[in-house]
């Protein structure tokens, strides 16, 4: 197939696999030796999550552990039926924060009675965003967002939505066992390297197993979405892109080309060094766009044609923003782009 051909088709350079094994509720495929693949539902556009559980040794290890939900959670109970049975769960691992990996992280070391594993600043940040209240709204919050260019329905949204973080988690230990970068971590006799990166989380953990070539990838590696890299009110001023993008470019250092790839959501695949240089060309172009759309001054709201195919729907809303931001405050380093707030408080992006 000539280049050509293959720019027509859309040519997709990963390779797919386990695709006619997809596991279903309560069951598993094992993609190597002594690791299992299952899915848990989600709602949305991403309808599922990919766990992972490890046998180790006498028993096992459980990378990320879906939302909590009883529909969930009747899931891991047949997952615990037909294939943990009696064995005991050494730990839990939490790739990062977010609930789809941490929601059943508190229930399932609370019943199995065994740690949890995380990196440091994911574990905090979860503990401190699920002690948010509705009525806990901050006011710097508020302003945060009202610069970015939400009117006041929009705010309201955002004052109605806040709070509801821990409502998809149960409640996570007092206490749990750092995970940091380039740490060695012992399952079934084999060395899991942790590796970590930034951007999409404070501290994403990935596992990379040299002697089975494959890597547990959370969601630092997705083989057909980019993940969302957002900068948020709770660090305003972040630059969240350019601690992805330096991620993925040591990640394409340090991962030798033929791994197995296996993502928290999608398929699993073949193709890691790729995948990783289309993750960073992707953001490099939506630079260039959103620096052509700001020959005329706009607000953070106003950038989403530059950065997004579909229509931004009302759930997708505040995510957009964030990542809208990421952009803005990446190319107002690389001094691409200057911000000027008006007198209502309003950052207009401008061509520096």
């Amino acid at each position: 197939m000539s280049k050509e051909e293959k720019s027509r088709r859309g040519f997709d350079p990963l390779r797919y696999v386990f695709t006619d094994q997809v596991p279903g509720d309560g069951e598993v495929t094992e993609v190597a030796e002594g690791v299992y693949w299952a899915r848990l539902p989600l709602m949305g556009r991403l309808n599922h999550i990919n766990v992972w559980l490890l046998k180790d040794h006498d028993g096992w290890t459980l990378v990320d552990t879906g939302i909590h939900s009883e529909k969930v959670q009747n899931c891991w109970n047949q997952l615990i039926a037909s294939v943990i049975g009696s064995d005991p769960v050494h730990r839990v691992i939490a790739t990062h924060l977010h609930t789809d990996h941490t929601g059943n992280a508190g229930w399932l070391v609370d019943r199995f009675e065994c740690p949890l594993w995380m990196s440091r600043s994911d574990f905090y940040m979860c503990k401190v965003m699920a002690g948010d209240g509705p009525k806990d709204v901050p006011e710097d919050a508020i302003r945060f967002y009202h610069r970015a260019g939400f009117d006041e329905a929009r705010l309201t949204r955002y004052r109605e939505r806040f709070g509801q973080f821990g409502a998809s988690l149960a409640p996570l230990p007092a206490g749990y066992r750092r995970i940091q970068d380039g740490q060695y971590i012992e399952i079934n006799g084999r060395e899991w390297r942790a590796l970590i990166g930034h951007g999409h989380a404070p501290e994403h953990v990935c596992l990379y197993c040299p002697e089975l070539k494959l890597i547990i990838a959370g969601d630092q590696i997705l083989p057909k979405i980019t993940p969302n890299v957002s900068v948020q009110p709770s660090e305003p001023d972040a630059n969240p892109l350019r601690e992805w993008i330096r991620s993925c470019e040591r990640f394409r250092e340090v991962l030798p080309p033929d791994l197995l790839v296996l993502p928290a959501h999608e398929s699993l695949f073949y193709g890691v060094h790729e995948r990783l240089t289309a993750l960073v060309d992707w953001h490099e172009v939506a630079l260039e766009k959103l620096y052509d759309l700001c020959a005329s001054p706009k607000r953070a709201v106003d950038v989403f044609p530059a950065l997004f195919k579909s229509a931004i729907t009302d759930f997708s809303y505040f995510p957009a923003t964030g990542e809208a931001l990421a952009h803005l405050h990446c190319a107002r380093e690389r001094r691409m782009l200057v911000a000027e707030e008006d007198a209502e408080g309003v950052n207009w992006w401008r061509q520096a």
